[in-house]
């Protein structure tokens, strides 16, 4: 759903981008903004998994070089629920 709402609106998006580090689930460039997405599906409640693993694998070092302002963005699912139950969102600096 995520990515074809961003597709839909014609943004410029990656899915499964690989790095030395892992798969970065979704990277979305728009508006001279870059939003790193990762997604999680969760037991219960939202645990912070997804922020987590966009942080512990450094998926935003491979954007730095655009000099774009980077948002993180943690997304959890609920198993049960089977809806959103968690959404982090942390913008970083662009490289100087």
């Amino acid at each position: 759903m995520f990515y074809a709402l961003f597709a839909a609106q014609d943004m410029d998006v990656t899915v499964e981008d690989s790095s030395s580090r892992g798969r970065l689930d979704m990277a979305v460039t728009f508006n001279n903004n870059v939003y790193l997405f990762e997604f999680k599906v969760v037991a219960a409640d939202p645990d912070g998994a997804a922020m987590a693993q966009l942080k512990g694998r450094g998926y935003a070092e491979k954007y730095r070089e655009t000099k774009l302002p980077i948002h993180l963005i943690g997304v959890q699912f609920g198993k049960q629920v089977r809806n959103v139950v968690g959404f982090d969102v942390q913008p970083l600096r662009p490289a100087p």
